[in-house]
């Protein structure tokens, strides 16, 4: 650290820090930034990530015993979440917690000065970024934040008699103690506190940096609440203290889903100077955890080397967790943790060469503890996905840990991780197979191309070699042209058809098929100076091997390789405007949508999304959710919302389409909007056999706007397979799916890598992906499309300028 930076000090150590995006936010790239800084300037800091809740962070606030909270808020709902955050902080007795927070224009000055009278520390608007510049905002933030005292004498006298594992202000203020007391003072407190006395297992986790610790913590944390419900859990995770800023980032949280459960208590350590991959205070923790009564405890250590197993120093048994990149075999002999641990696992065991690693580990076990008699699968080595949901070695993992510590566990349906990767390995080169074969295409196209060339260049020379009376040159000149030609007898095929092709482009008028229907199109536009303006132009060729190279490789639009558009022309007759909207409740979406389409013949609907659907979460009246709805997009939560948002509208009519932007949740979106297309045309069925329909009272909230005929509303509240016969209603369904036309957005690669709205694993949302697309090939579904990835999508995700044109 420069000489002039400020150092921040507290009364327990180095300014600890919770960061994280608010909820239903992927825009973490400001918070990354910011957590960076704060750790630089000498803070331990605890990250959470985006899409955090206000419960969560004030879960982490109390648990951790933070002195502060530093928030971004990019996606509106800030004046709620922010206050919700300091109600929550003071209803749990931490109204000592600072909160801070920021995000660029979406808070207003107005904002910023109700937040400030709320009780919130400090927003940081673009003004303060020109006045203070960054690093003076971190530490304007750390100043202030540095200035609670966490055991102050008021905090140290709550600590008045016995504290239970559910009072978890009051075990995170021991857990500071742990920390920074003196042990006269610690021992003191821990002894007042003390409701428990009983043996409490302490398992110690530990394993190679980025082997999947945490990961798999959670995942066994999950079982833990599955097999044993109302058994407290103290998690205590240690992370390395940077040497030279003091700072830590405490970033095991973020792998923790499991944390929402109230049986689960966890606190990050940092190592603050003690030389290993455990914290200097950890036998502390693990006592303070034992006082107040919690049925098992869990210690994670940082990443360690060959050598280290200081966690046996403190645990009652031990799993070492690895991965099979450690090198070659005989390093195995090496590490430490194989002679020691109870349990020795290898995870990420998806990857390549785990099979390999998972026998040589296992004969290193054996041969260090001389276990020549036991069975393979009777050894201490288990083979886990903690990536995979419901991994059935994380299954076998818990069964055997539970077996060690005494607690309930379900036999495991798989023994053995199945490897399930998003390609399978055989298929693993598939991207350089398909450009082997373009290459391939290509190198044959051209020869063919050169071919023609030289067809054309040896008929010249016959018809020269033949006016200059050498009939005998001429002629075998002309026989090896026809030897070529016949070997190119489809090549020539293509420059006749072509030919076909351009002279009807020429004549004025052209026809074409889609799917057995004739359009009849003029094939020129008429200028303002009244010209003929070709609508397709095609280019000269010096011979017929360039006009080769150009079918194979450009071609007219409407032909193969399609390089010019998948169809002969541009339709004239429908415009391509968006009709965009999504606001508030479906209703009033579906009033913008009749107030933008009125008086169009053509209806191109399309759909913003709020972003509680966005993350695929119901709408509630929780200040941190109820913020957000219907904020920048429609709230839709239920297949009705769908068919009020789109009531008024024949989904069904080929002038009508709609295009969704939804990611995440598209697979249910897109069901709530084909069972809302399926169910207009059940109401339709009934209405033209002379049955009257009765709307329900919620089946509108509202006014119809002008120019809505109520079509879609009469199926709300009601489903439509029960309003009609099954092979009725099977008719309906198939015709519909045919029928229906629009897109729906469904840009997993996009989400995954740039706006961080996944709700599910890349590999499930991509398999859901294909399993619509499956369903669209099934079901006949050819007018409606299951993604859309455009330009700016893959250039969002990383790609270069030229893919990102290729797409556009």
């Amino acid at each position: 650290m420069a000489d002039e930076d400020p150092v921040f000090e507290t009364t327990t150590g180095p300014v600890r820090v919770i960061t994280a995006a608010s909820l239903f936010d992927g825009h973490d790239a400001a918070i990354n930034v910011m957590r960076r800084l704060i750790q630089s300037s000498g803070a331990e800091v605890i990250h959470l990530g985006h899409d955090q809740s206000a419960k969560a962070v004030v879960d982490c606030a109390v648990q951790e015993d933070a002195h502060a909270v530093a928030l971004t808020s990019y996606q509106g709902g800030h004046v709620e979440y922010f206050t919700y955050i300091r109600q929550l902080l003071d209803e749990a007795g931490c109204e000592h917690v600072r909160i801070f927070g920021g995000g660029g224009g979406t808070i207003t000055p107005p904002e910023i000065r109700t937040l400030h009278q709320s009780g919130i520390s400090k927003i940081y608007s673009p003004d303060d970024g020109r006045t203070m510049g960054l690093m003076g905002m971190i530490h304007h933030l750390m100043g202030l934040a540095a200035e609670v005292d966490l055991i102050d004498d008021a905090r140290l006298a709550s600590l008045d008699g016995p504290v239970t594992a559910d009072d978890m202000a009051k075990v995170g203020l021991l857990m500071t103690l742990s920390e920074s007391a003196d042990e006269a003072t610690f021992k003191a407190a821990v002894e007042t506190a003390r409701s428990s006395d009983k043996e409490v297992p302490v398992i110690g986790f530990t394993g190679t940096g980025g082997a999947g610790k945490s990961s798999l913590l959670d995942e066994l944390m999950l079982r833990i609440q599955r097999d044993n419900p109302g058994k407290k859990v103290c998690l205590l995770c240690v992370d390395p203290t940077r040497k030279r800023t003091g700072g830590a980032l405490l970033g095991d949280r973020i792998r923790m889903n499991s944390l929402s459960n109230n049986d689960l208590f966890m606190r990050s350590l940092a190592s603050r100077g003690s030389g290993s991959e455990i914290s200097a205070n950890l036998d502390r923790a693990i006592e303070v955890a034992k006082a107040v009564g919690f049925d098992m405890i869990f210690c994670e250590t940082s990443g360690i080397g060959q050598g280290s197993d200081a966690i046996t120093s403190v645990a009652d048994h031990s799993l070492y967790v690895m991965t099979a990149e450690f090198g070659a075999h005989t390093q195995l002999e090496k590490i430490e943790m194989l002679d020691v641990a109870d349990i020795v696992v290898l995870n990420k065991y998806e990857k390549r060469g785990s099979e390999d690693a998972f026998r040589a580990i296992r004969k290193q076990v054996r041969r260090n503890r001389n276990m020549f008699d036991v069975a393979d699968e009777e050894l201490p080595v288990v083979a886990t996905i903690a990536s995979q949901f419901a991994d059935g070695g994380v299954d076998r993992l818990w069964c055997k840990l539970s077996a060690i510590v005494g607690f309930e566990a379900s036999e495991p349906v798989d023994e053995m991780g199945a490897r399930k990767g998003v390609i399978p390995p055989e298929r693993i080169y598939y991207l350089s197979e398909i450009a082997a074969v373009v290459r391939e295409y290509h190198t044959a196209n051209d020869a063919v191309a050169q071919q023609l060339r030289l067809c054309q260049h040896l008929e010249t020379a016959a018809n020269h070699a033949s006016e200059r009376g050498a009939k005998n040159v001429a002629a075998d000149l002309k026989t090896q042209v026809d030897e070529i030609l016949e070997s190119i007898e489809s090549a020539r095929k293509d420059l006749v058809e072509f030919r076909e092709l351009a002279e009807q482009y020429s004549s004025g008028e052209f026809t074409y098929h889609v799917r057995g229907k004739p359009f009849t199109v003029k094939t020129t536009t008429e200028s303002l100076a009244h010209s003929d303006i070709p609508r397709v132009a095609l280019p000269t060729f010096a011979d017929d091997g360039e006009l080769y190279s150009f079918i194979k490789k450009e071609n007219a639009p409407g032909h193969f390789p399609y390089t010019a558009g998948v169809f002969p022309f541009k339709r004239t007759d429908e415009l391509s405007a968006r009709m965009f909207a999504g606001e508030g409740e479906a209703e009033r979406t579906n009033r913008r949508f009749h107030y933008l389409s009125q008086g169009q013949d053509y209806v191109r609907l399309s759909t913003a999304f709020d972003s509680v659907t966005l993350y695929g979460r119901d709408p509630a009246r929780r200040p941190d959710i109820w913020g957000k709805v219907g904020n920048s997009g429609v709230s839709i939560a239920t297949c009705d919302d769908a068919k009020r948002l789109y009531s008024g509208f024949d989904l069904c009519d080929p002038n009508t389409s709609v295009s969704m932007t939804i990611n995440g949740p598209a697979p249910m979106i897109l069901a709530f909007f084909l069972n809302a297309a399926i169910d207009q045309q059940v109401e339709a069925h009934l209405v033209k056999e002379g049955k009257k329909l009765e709307l329900k009272d919620t089946a509108y909230r509202g006014e119809l706007p002008e120019g809505h005929n109520a079509f879609g509303l009469a199926t709300v509240g009601r489903r439509g397979d029960e309003m009609v016969d099954a092979a009725t209603y099977g008719e309906i369904k198939a015709r519909t799916l045919q029928t229906v036309r629009g897109t729906v957005q469904a840009d997993i690669l996009k989400e995954d890598q740039a706006q961080n709205t996944c709700i599910f694993s890349t590999p499930f949302a991509l398999k859901m992906m294909g399993d619509v697309q499956q369903y669209y090939i099934d079901h006949g579904v050819r007018n409606h499309y299951s993604v859309s990835i455009s330009g700016y999508h893959i250039a969002e995700a990383g790609a270069n300028p030229i893919t990102q044109l290729a797409l556009t």
